[in-house]
């Protein structure tokens, strides 16, 4: 069974490569994040690998590392190194994945989850927010095949009912997913994602 931190870690470089396309005048840009421009994006991104990294050092349920801000000018190097981070931490967990992770942004008591649960949460997430930036830069992003069974086997393990409703939620409502959907659609489209979603002129 391949490693879920090698899964993830391949999901990360993917987003990194997309990142590294940014250019300071596109941070004002609209992303398929409702109301959020790509500043905003990347700067939960950011602040989601430092939250993540300080779980898996067990310092998670420490607030001040999931402190939001958008991203600045230096958005692109403030990414690079806070994927790096996370990427570190999570080779530093145990072979056993048998660390527990505090993730207070989850809202269930304790918010408490294993290393490879919560390793398997951020895979997802980065597969996601790779596509987020893709489109929103007009630049392409193909899903791994590789990567393509694990992620659409964990998102739909995500529950689709209330917890999706609520403020701040993870993901929106799913939408309708035909069955000739592409596996990175049938993702989009279960997390709540438009797959032909484009920035207005």
């Amino acid at each position: 069974m391949t490693d879920i931190r090698d899964l993830n870690a391949r999901a990360v470089r993917d987003s990194m490569d997309v990142v590294r396309q940014v250019q300071v005048g596109d941070l004002g840009r609209p992303t398929p994040c409702e109301g959020w421009t790509l500043a905003d994006l990347l700067g939960h991104m950011i602040v989601q690998h430092r939250g993540f990294a300080a779980a898996a050092r067990g310092d998670g349920a420490e607030m001040k590392h999931w402190e939001f801000a958008p991203a600045g000018d230096d958005a692109v190097e403030q990414y690079l190194a806070a994927s790096e981070e996370v990427l570190a931490a999570f080779a530093a967990v145990g072979e056993e994945l048998d660390a527990v992770f505090d993730l207070p942004e989850f809202k269930i008591d304790p918010p408490r989850f294993p290393a490879s649960r919560g390793i398997g949460f951020h895979f997802i997430d980065y597969v996601v927010h790779a596509w987020d930036v893709a489109v929103t830069l007009g630049v392409d992003y193909e899903l791994r095949p590789e990567l393509a069974d694990e992620a659409l086997r964990i998102t739909l393990a995500v529950p689709n009912g209330d917890n999706r409703t609520i403020d701040a939620a993870a993901f929106v409502p799913a939408l309708d997913i035909p069955e000739d959907a592409s596996t990175l659609d049938h993702i989009l489209l279960y997390l709540g994602r438009t797959p032909g979603w484009r920035p207005a002129a």
